[in-house]
């Protein structure tokens, strides 16, 4: 690397810390975070700097903040980069787009193209428009409540039920509130829907058909394209355990590298016709049914998780730098990552224990089993370069907390996962 740069993070939490370790692995620096509060996985850290402003996930207060940063940085030499690590962050930067390229690099999507992806209506029309699977879809409406015409289905039960808009979903509080549902028939599906329309919630509600099978049947890529539209690095993880708390269901916990020419194949055909830019992260999950992978939503960044990316040789830092500093990508071919077997590592979001006891037990598990005692495995946020006694006690805190989530939650929830993939007798991984 020839020329300088500096990243300015978005965010405080895992995945601000994830890209902060890809740019200190990669670079060996420190770099600033923005951020409303301080969470957890950046505290008393060395290769991260939280700077705090209360509000500052949000305008006015995002855009005041950012306004003194331009003026601070409008003479600087090195290219600044502006790299959102959470949904609200990427829709704050897409919106400013215009005016923050003025003096930072802003690597993301225009806002007209963030608004249709970010809402899951508009993700699933575009996936429809450009040939990618997803799960059959019916849209509850605030309206369809209130004419009670929303219990009529085009598909059995069991469904899975969310909200379509998750920002003014942080405001619906009631008991048994989750990030997502899993409705077993009409009566549970009239509760459920009612309680949240008489609780705040005023937005669309997505009901879809549920893919059988258990967190191994999940798939979570990430994509990096270049300022030119051009898809240069795709990688393939293979979700193998998630969070069974209802706040976090989704949340992937272990994460085993893999490879799939033909999801690689639909997932760059579809980034290069929409003329996407920057990083791209999927849900995806493996419908035995028809043999196809269904996609649930795009995130707008880089996942929580995806430190896999960079653990699997693929560092999420770089990307950005050889793009916009280096200019070093045009010619460059496409990356699929983890094609190699001999080269894999495992990422852990758990300790070794827990995803010992809850993981399902399948031909992957084992194979994450043999990178565990080969020690071919590692985690976002214990990194020996960041090493204090403060920070490590917080992580190791951070990481038992997970024993008591999974002793509540997961035998709740185990049900859910395996009682219908039972019946179709699709617990054998494909």
């Amino acid at each position: 690397m020839s020329n300088k740069f500096t990243p300015i993070l978005l965010g405080s939490d895992i995945n601000v810390y994830g890209m902060a370790r890809s740019f200190n692995e990669a670079y060996g620096i420190k770099v600033k975070a923005l951020a409303d509060i301080q969470l957890a996985a950046t505290r008393y850290s060395k290769i991260v700097d939280v700077e705090l402003h209360h509000g500052f996930s949000a305008d006015p207060t995002f855009m005041d903040v950012m306004r003194k940063k331009m003026e601070i940085y409008k003479d600087h030499e090195e290219p600044v980069i502006l790299i959102a690590c959470g949904d609200g962050y990427a829709e704050l930067l897409a919106k400013h787009k215009e005016e923050l390229s003025k003096v930072f690099v802003v690597p993301y999507i225009d806002y007209d193209l963030l608004e249709v992806l970010i809402s899951k209506e508009g993700f699933y029309k575009t996936a429809e428009k450009y040939g990618l699977p997803y799960p059959k879809t019916q849209i509850i409406t605030m309206d369809d409540y209130k004419a009670e015409n929303y219990l009529t289905i085009p598909f059995d039960y069991p469904v899975e039920l969310k909200p379509e808009d998750p920002v003014s979903w942080l405001n619906c509080q009631f008991e048994g509130r989750k990030k997502t549902f899993t409705i077993h028939d009409e009566a549970e599906l009239a509760d459920i829907v009612g309680k949240i329309y008489t609780h705040g919630y005023k937005a669309d509600l997505i009901l879809q058909d549920f893919i059988p099978g258990d967190d191994s049947n999940m798939r979570t890529l990430n994509a990096y394209v270049d300022k030119n539209h051009q898809v240069k690095m795709m990688c393939l993880g293979h979700p193998l355990l998630e969070d069974p708390t209802p706040q976090s269901i989704g949340n992937y916990m272990t994460i085993l590298p893999a490879y799939d020419e033909k999801l690689y194949e639909q997932v760059q055909s579809f980034l290069e016709k929409l003329n996407y830019t920057g990083m791209a992260n999927f849900d995806i999950k493996y419908d035995v049914r028809d043999g196809q992978y269904k996609f649930f939503e795009i995130n707008l960044r880089q996942g929580r998780s995806s430190f896999y990316v960079t653990l699997n040789g693929y560092n999420l830092a770089k990307w950005y730098i050889d793009d916009y500093v280096e200019d070093s990508l045009k010619d460059r071919k496409t990356v699929y990552g983890n094609k190699l077997k001999s080269k894999h590592k495992l990422w852990l979001g758990v300790p070794v224990k827990i995803f010992e006891e809850y993981t399902y037990d399948n031909d992957a598990k084992r194979t994450a089993e043999e990178l565990i005692r080969e020690g071919r495995y590692g985690t976002t946020v214990f990194y020996d370069k960041d090493r204090n006694f403060k920070r490590w006690l917080l992580m190791k805190y951070m990481f038992h907390n997970y024993y008591a989530r999974y002793k509540k939650y997961y035998e709740v929830n185990k049900g859910q996962y395996f009682e219908e993939a039972k019946k179709l007798g699709q617990q054998k991984e494909k």
